[in-house]
């Protein structure tokens, strides 16, 4: 029976983030009430306010969400070289990550529209961090790389995302790689 509760709890969270993506994607944030979410959810307010305190906490669930599974992604990759090969000996990708968080943009456009460049810094400063914290050889101080690399990346995200994709993920990496090479090789 408990299954079937953690079934519930999740298609009942994942219903009222869904509705509220859309809802500012539509509107913008500071126009949609709790109200607009559960009619768009058909979910009661006493089942809401059981999951969310108010809309605040619901939005961040949304990063959370977002954060834990670029994280995961990212972690798959393992630590990696700044020539691309994996600390472990096995050949890498380095536009693995620039590339797997193009992707991850392109795979959730709408969550991306409704959370805006200044909700996504602090999650890709994160991520970056974490990644970054792998490395071995860095030169620079974990942060100052992380925030370079952060600001630069969901600039660029944004700008990709509001213009509808007009390039591919794996394109977007190799771009700013381009742009950016100089720079982590410095680190």
């Amino acid at each position: 029976m408990a299954g079937n509760g953690d079934r519930r709890v999740r298609r009942t969270q994942a219903a009222l983030r869904k509705a509220l993506i859309e809802l500012i994607v539509e509107r913008g944030y500071e126009r949609v009430t709790v109200r607009d979410v559960l009619d768009r959810a058909d979910i009661g307010r006493s089942t809401f306010y059981a999951h969310y305190r108010d809309k605040d906490a619901l939005f961040g669930s949304c990063f959370e969400d977002l954060r834990e599974d670029l994280a995961r992604e990212l972690s798959l990759l393992g630590p990696q070289s700044h020539d691309g090969s994996h600390t472990d000996g096995q050949s890498g990708d380095p536009l693995k990550p620039l590339t797997l968080i193009f992707e991850h943009a392109f795979r959730h456009p709408q969550i991306y529209r409704a959370v805006g460049t200044a909700h996504l810094h602090p999650m890709i400063f994160e991520v970056m961090r974490e990644h970054l914290c792998t490395h071995d050889e860095l030169r620079l101080p974990v942060d100052v790389a992380a925030e370079y690399h952060a600001s630069a990346l969901v600039g660029t995200l944004g700008w990709w995302v509001r213009a509808g994709f007009p390039h591919g993920p794996a394109e977007m990496a190799r771009m700013i790689r381009e742009l950016t090479v100089g720079g982590i090789t410095a680190a």
